[in-house]
């Protein structure tokens, strides 16, 4: 699987890749996350490149935690992590690029092969990632 939303959000991308950075906003504009704790920092200390973070979320009503590491963090343009533990391989991408009208917001999840499943599942990210953009386009507008 590998799905990507877009978005243009009518604010500049440090406002943007500021919160959507942050983890400790991930319940608030990220689809099931009900909650997000660092949960190791990154070896220079707090957010950054080798930091984990472990989310919970709830898909089909069971309970998901995972744990994703930060392989790139580049603000405002770049957040790049990698799940290290949980039911699923997955990367997610987050991308926050000037654009004329603010700022283009994407987002790319790349994960597992789900065989007859991935038609289905390709679906459900792509809408799920699509709603978390207008949340975060509500959240820093």
């Amino acid at each position: 699987m590998d799905v990507t939303a877009r978005r243009t959000i009518a604010r500049e991308p440090e406002r943007v890749a500021a919160y959507a950075m942050d983890w400790r906003h991930d319940h608030e504009w990220t689809q099931g996350i009900k909650r997000a704790e660092l949960t190791s920092p990154a070896p220079g200390g707090g957010f950054g490149v080798g930091a984990e973070v472990t989310r919970t979320a709830y898909f089909l009503g069971r309970r998901i935690d995972y744990v994703l590491r930060v392989e790139a963090h580049e603000p405002p343009a770049l957040l790049d992590m990698r799940s290290v533990a949980g039911p699923f391989p997955m990367h997610v991408t987050y991308r926050f690029d000037p654009a004329p009208e603010g700022t283009l917001a994407s987002i790319r999840v790349r994960g597992g092969r789900y065989r007859l499943l991935d038609p289905v599942m390709g679906w459900f990210v792509r809408n799920n990632l699509r709603k978390d953009l207008r949340d975060l386009a509500e959240k820093v507008g």
